[in-house]
């Protein structure tokens, strides 16, 4: 549609000056400015109607009439950009750039104009995609908004990530399973790829991701190179301790072009690449970061381990936060010094009420700074940094105070940018609007010519009256009187009778009936500063405030340094408030192989329970040389899973540095945390549950040390009873054979065969989740025992989850004859004699009811249940009409 209308001679030149913009940017959704609105066309109004929920009308005039048209008031820019953005669009914005007032000023008069040089010059003045957001209302406050680059290099796989609103840019690089892992962590809003390596992109990657490609010459290493040389102004990037990382540097190099391409070039912000250094933290997959709930939760209605640990005050606290949970330390030294500041917390309340009231007040300091780099801060935000660094004085008197060490050093490393304070406090109002073309934003006293300005825009009628009074009588001309007209603009206006007093350097401009009006130098100075004080009062504001804005990224690097170490102490902060409140204890954490939990507890499930109700605590104890492997029995709804879950999150909790759930633990430092738990299909890539279950299990075996944390959840669900069985003993007896895979394992199961393990094997133990069974009915205690269980109690919790009556009663039926058939068999698992099961219904009488036939189940269960001996004749008579009825189908 867009070429065959650009290709019309006869189109109107605006339509014209719009295919011109939207060529620049095809694969863009161009909101094109007019006048008071913002215009799409064509496809893109087509879409943009369906995205805002707009009217899609149709242009009516010239070669471009039945084109589509869709626009919105530009006032209303914040409100519609984000929902294209959020929808994955691209947006390519095309201001005006002259006033067009102005511009019809200026040609009034002028003859032989095509209609081309009438138009009001206009250009793409930003491109706006998912990955390069700068705006509040596209961002989430507390989550970071990466871009990423993906470069397939010969050995390896380089990534980069960068949030251009906090100015954080990071490299690595690594096999594609590791790259994948990392885009999983950091969940970019946009990667980069080279569009020839499309294909090898969307087989190691997927194809949910947003994505955008790039010519290949963007992922060339001296191209790359060069870009981030002459950004960081240095001759080298080994400051950095990435100049090793080819991969990762083509990979950083063409987020950079990226950036030039969308014409994001304010970007002083950004002022150092740091290296992900894959060997100081735990890894974490995909699959176990979905399956532990860790930053999301599985069920709309459920909580994840960041909703209950998340106490943070500040924005930059909360973004730290979420990256800690996938990035947990497995060093113990650091751990340690986190625990350290956790516990004085804890320790010292009123060092703590003075951190927390201080936070309160700084707000998004990494953002704000962020936007002052690149000119989009606004007059309010300005104010929010002078808070923020005032609020940056108590919080560095108090760490410095303090007897723990890492505190003080916290302390010093604080720059309180005092000179910048004091500027903003000087010249900026305590409560500016929030556009600076509003005016009042700069503080009175800072500038006299605004002072001035001012003063002329809210006094001018009485300075008029001071120079009649003042003119008056120094002239003696008791009539005279300030006007005004349109002509010649202030005049001083003479009765006739008083011309003789008139002053020789006066200037008459008009001569009346019975007066005469003059202009004096003053009134003409004067009328110049009133008519235009508005105007120049914009002007000028604009001019001091931006003045500031520049001088305010002399101090970009120092403020960064500041809001890197907040939000250090506010996760901290959080971890003391979040341990108070549920009562967590502080781990022991070390470099051994034994993970101790006494009366552990679910960190999540315990504060979703009912009121009244308790979760029932346990102990876990693994290591390397006697308590590798346990294997955990016990029914449906018993608590198997929690009590796996609940395991890895006490340790990744610990190794993150903050208290944990339980009476005491002590955690050996792990170096990977791998679950396989729960089911799913994954049914647009043609891969069943099964299949899904083998391939998370097979990466947990290929990846798996002795280091590691392994939990394995009914694995063999998705086949067969004898395969399932068959792969679980295979896995476990891998797991504790093999001497590079002899990780701490939990393997939960249903397959009650798997207790013979521990016969052979003898760093495998059994336990099981206890249940009580009184009157037929099951308690469920929840707590783990030693030793092994033989029921599942499935129908039991069919029963209570609405399954109908008939259903579970054969159930039971067929139930018991599989058991029967395998009674005395010992280990060996005997085929059971289905077709006798089959033939073995509830008696004689009743052989005639087919189970399938819904009906004939409901006559059944009405014969069934009813109390023969106290049925009255009547009552009787009455049933069996209902049976009648039943089976007819007639009410």
């Amino acid at each position: 549609m867009a070429t065959k209308k650009q290709n019309d001679n006869t189109m109107t030149p605006m339509m014209r000056q719009f295919f011109n913009m939207k060529n620049q940017h095809p694969d863009a959704l161009l909101l094109f400015r007019c006048g008071d609105f913002y215009e799409t066309y064509c496809d893109d109004a087509v879409e943009a109607s369906r995205i805002l929920g707009i009217t899609l009308t149709r242009r009516n005039n010239g070669a471009s009439a039945g084109a589509e048209m869709a626009g919105f008031p530009h006032h209303a820019l914040d409100t519609y950009l984000p929902k294209l953005i959020r929808a994955g669009k691209r947006v390519a914005i095309c201001d005006q750039l002259e006033d067009p007032k102005k511009k019809r000023a200026e040609l009034r008069g002028k003859k032989g104009l095509s209609a081309e040089d009438k138009m009001v010059r206009r250009g793409i003045t930003e491109l706006v995609t998912p990955g390069v957001a700068m705006s509040d209302n596209v961002l989430n406050y507390k989550e970071n908004n990466f871009l990423a680059a993906v470069h397939f290099g010969k050995g390896s796989c380089g990534i980069s990530f960068l949030d251009i609103s906090t100015g954080e840019f990071l490299t690595g690089e690594g096999t594609y399973d590791y790259v994948e892992k990392l885009i999983g962590n950091f969940q970019p809003k946009e990667v980069l790829y080279d569009r020839a390596r499309k294909a090898d992109f969307e087989r190691f990657f997927g194809t949910k991701l947003c994505t955008f490609e790039l010519d290949d010459w963007v992922f060339t290493e001296q191209t790359a190179r060069q870009k981030l040389l002459k950004h960081f102004g240095t001759k080298s990037l080994k400051g950095f301790g990435v100049d090793h990382l080819h991969n990762g540097i083509v990979a950083s190099g063409a987020i950079m072009q990226y950036l030039e391409l969308t014409q994001h070039t304010h970007i002083s912000h950004i002022t150092s690449l740091a290296r992900i250094e894959e060997d100081k933290f735990v890894r974490l997959d995909q699959f176990t970061i979905r399956s532990l709930e860790l930053l999301s939760p599985l069920q709309e209605d459920g909580s994840s381990l960041l909703g209950v640990i998340d106490r943070t005050v500040t924005p930059m606290g909360g973004r730290l936060l979420r990256r800690w949970i996938v990035f947990p330390l497995k060093d113990v030294h650091p751990i340690q010094e986190r625990l350290d500041i956790v516990e004085y917390f804890f320790k010292d309340t009123t060092f703590r009420a003075t951190v927390d009231d201080e936070f309160h007040r700084i707000g998004d300091l990494e953002r704000i700074i962020s936007k002052a780099a690149v000119g989009r801060v606004s007059p309010r935000e300005v104010v929010q940094l002078y808070h923020a660094l005032a609020a940056l004085r108590p919080v560095r008197e108090a760490c410095v105070h303090t007897d723990n060490e890492a505190l003080r050093k916290v302390g010093e490393q604080l720059n309180l940018c005092e000179a910048l304070r004091d500027r903003i406090a000087k010249e900026i109002q305590p409560d500016p609007p929030l556009l600076v073309n509003k005016g009042d934003v700069i503080a009175p006293g800072y500038s006299p010519e605004l002072d001035d300005l001012r003063s002329i825009r809210d006094n001018g009628k009485q300075y008029l009256l001071q120079i009649q009074e003042r003119e008056s009588q120094e002239t003696g001309i008791s009539s005279l009187k300030v006007g005004y007209n349109n002509v010649f603009g202030y005049y001083l206006e003479v009765r006739n009778t008083f011309k003789d007093k008139v002053p020789s350097d006066w200037i008459r401009k008009q001569t009346l009936a019975q007066a005469e009006r003059y202009i004096t130098p003053e009134l003409k100075e004067y009328e110049e500063k009133i008519l235009g004080a508005d105007e120049k009062i914009i002007i000028l504001e604009t001019q001091l405030f931006n003045e500031l804005v520049q001088d305010m990224q002399k101090f970009i690097p120092q403020i960064q340094i500041d809001a890197n170490i907040i939000a250090h102490l506010d996760c901290l902060l959080s971890f003391a408030k979040v341990s108070e409140s549920n009562r967590y204890v502080r781990p022991v954490i070390d470099d051994s192989d034994v993970i101790d939990i006494k009366q552990g507890r679910h960190p999540v499930i315990e504060t979703q329970l009912p009121i009244g109700e308790k979760y029932v605590p346990n102990d876990v104890e693994l290591d390397t040389e006697k308590d590798q492997i346990m294997m955990i029995t016990g029914p449906n709804m018993a608590g198997k899973s929690a009590l796996l879950r609940q395991t890895a999150l006490i340790v990744l909790l610990a190794q993150m540095g903050c208290f944990v759930p339980a009476e005491s633990a002590r955690v050996g430092l792990v170096d990977k945390i791998f679950t396989r738990v729960g089911a799913s299909d994954n049914i647009s890539l043609g891969e069943s549950t099964f299949m899904v279950e083998m391939t998370e299990a097979a990466n947990i075996l290929n990846n798996v040390t002795p280091k590691s944390l392994v939990l394995f959840d009914e694995l063999g669900r998705g086949t067969s009873t004898y395969d399932g069985i068959s792969i679980a003993w295979a896995i476990v007896e891998y797991l504790h054979e093999n001497p590079r895979a002899r990780a701490r394992t939990l393997f939960a199961t249903h397959y009650h065969e798997l207790n013979e393990m521990e016969k052979s094997f003898p760093r495998i133990h059994n336990f099981n989740v206890s249940v009580k069974e009184v009157d037929g009915k099951v308690i469920f205690l929840r707590k783990l025992e030693p030793g092994g269980s033989e029921h599942s109690f499935g129908i039991h919790v069919a029963e209570i989850a609405g399954m109908p009556r008939s259903i579970v009663k054969r159930a039971n039926t067929v139930l018991k004859e599989l058991e029967a058939d395998n009674a005395n068999v010992g280990s060996a698992v005997k085929k059971p004699d289905m077709e006798k099961v089959a033939q073995n219904r509830e008696g004689v009488q009743l052989s005639f009811f087919q189970l399938d036939d819904p009906v004939l189940s409901q006559v059944r269960d009405e014969i069934l249940n009813l109390d023969i001996n106290n049925l009255t004749p009547v009552e009787a008579l009455n049933k069996l009409n209902e049976i009648k009825k039943i089976v007819t189908g007639k009410s």
